[in-house]
């Protein structure tokens, strides 16, 4: 496909996530039999997927938001030790097929919130889905990232949907928060089955509209973080997204039952921050841990982007005999983000965790030039750089085998080269930071959000 007529146009790098590796790329591409160098593992069978931000056409830097832009994905096919294809497609809602010519695709939008989801992509009951949150649904992509249209799960997806669904290996359901503004006070707890329909919903009385871009839980527990970025209508009109640092708005924890309907809500105070993701979190007794990456403020100064203040890596824990406080504990100070663990064991008691990072700790711009990996239970950590001029994005933790040990597996991402403008995935042994191998990709893959390893049948 052929890039719109428009984007011939320049798009003015004077906006940061205009600019450098955060500026869009401009064609679609499908790149065949690409070099490898080292060896990459059998057990490697299936796509690695990123979504991310980039407009299809000329946009103002004057009213762009990081959030807003079209979305991309990018996936990588892994099999037989071979990297068969790289290939990048714009997620075709409504504006994009516009945009590119094309007919619009058929499905259920929300609200008449017709978005092309930039934010997440994930594998569930056999079908790709593109995602984001705030009320637009999730889109279907074939495997080979082609747009298959928006989706309310079979009819079983009242509103919207979340960026972060979180998967519960026990059973497979995807478990996920979502929020509206058109739902007022409202968020809603919803289980995504193996079948891919949603079986249960649960409302909750949320005052204030605030972002809820993620969550966690445990064995028993939902944990929903109502932090101070909240709708305001006002903003509607002065810039161009509709969320920003509230400081009136309250910062609490919730907690309620994940067997429940809802009503033993009960809301534990922490200090002034904001959380975009959440590492893990586990319960130990009668508490809950929660791992976290904290920002002092975001949005409140910047109405940009999110990374307005260095973010640490902090540990809280809500005693539910307890105060109505949260416990705070920082574990790391070094500037990360996208944290990930071996996600075998969401919702349980993890050990390691690992996030690209910066070697900088007074960092102003929002990239990474490494890898960490933390030992929580001691707060050892590793970092591997990449060098630098190479650029970290989210990492995956891949396991050797269903059974294998926590930790015994590899980490999966892409780093970028601003020198050159290529990209590799890259795979590490999880447990040194070493090279296992590489995938070299003879394109520029901007900063985005986040993604996954999709095996085979997934």
């Amino acid at each position: 496909m052929a890039p719109p007529p428009e984007s011939t146009q320049p798009i003015q790098p004077t906006h940061r996530y205009l600019a450098g590796n955060f500026a869009p790329v401009r064609t679609e591409q499908v790149l065949t039999g690409l070099a490898v160098e080292g060896t990459l593992p059998a057990f490697l069978d299936g796509r690695y997927l990123r979504n991310g931000p980039n407009p299809v056409g000329p946009v103002d830097p004057a009213g762009y938001h990081w959030f807003l832009g079209s979305g991309m994905v990018h996936g990588i096919r892994l099999r037989d030790g071979r990297a068969e294809w790289y290939r990048n497609r714009w997620v075709r809602s409504g504006e994009v097929a516009d945009a590119l010519g094309e007919p619009r695709r058929p499905g259920p939008v929300h609200a008449e919130m017709d978005f092309s989801p930039n934010t997440n992509v994930v594998g569930h009951a056999g079908r790709t889905f593109a995602i984001v949150e705030g009320g637009s649904r999730p889109y279907e992509l074939t495997d080979e990232l082609d747009t298959v249209g928006p989706c309310d799960f079979d009819g079983t997806l009242s509103g919207g949907y979340t960026a972060h669904p979180h998967r519960d290996l026990a059973t497979g359901d995807l478990h996920a928060i979502s929020y509206f503004w058109g739902w007022g006070d409202v968020v809603q707890y919803s289980v995504l089955g193996r079948d891919g329909r949603v079986s249960r919903t649960v409302d909750l009385d949320v005052p204030g509209g605030p972002m809820m871009h993620d969550f966690a839980f445990t064995d028993h527990h939902v944990i929903v973080f109502d932090l101070p970025i909240t709708f305001d209508l006002d903003l509607v009109a002065r810039q161009p997204f509709p969320y920003a640092w509230n400081p009136a708005h309250p910062s609490r924890v919730g907690v309620f039952r994940r067997d429940g309907d809802g009503t033993d809500l009960r809301w534990f105070d922490v200090a002034p921050c904001y959380v975009y993701h959440p590492m893990n979190a586990f319960e130990d007794g009668t508490s809950l841990v929660v791992d976290v990456v904290r920002y002092e403020s975001s949005m409140r100064t910047d109405h940009t982007g999110p990374f307005e203040a260095s973010p640490t890596l902090d540990r809280w824990t809500i005693d539910l005999n307890g105060p109505s406080t949260v416990a705070e504990q920082t574990l790391h100070d070094l500037p990360s983000e996208f944290p990930r663990i071996d996600e075998r064991l969401t919702g349980r008691r993890h050990r390691f965790g690992y996030s690209p990072v910066s070697s900088d700790p007074n960092v102003e711009e929002p990239e990474f030039d490494g890898l960490m990996r933390v030992d929580t239970t001691n707060g050892r950590t590793q970092v591997r750089s990449f060098g630098p001029t190479r650029r970290s994005h989210e990492f995956v933790f891949v396991p050797t085998a269903e059974d294998s040990a926590e930790d015994d597996g590899v980490l999966m991402g892409l780093v970028s080269d601003v020198a050159d403008d290529t990209t590799r995935l890259v795979v590490l042994d999880s447990a040194t930071l070493e090279d296992v191998a590489s995938v070299e990709i003879p394109a520029r893959v901007p900063y985005g959000f986040h993604g996954n390893w999709i095996p085979t049948g997934q």
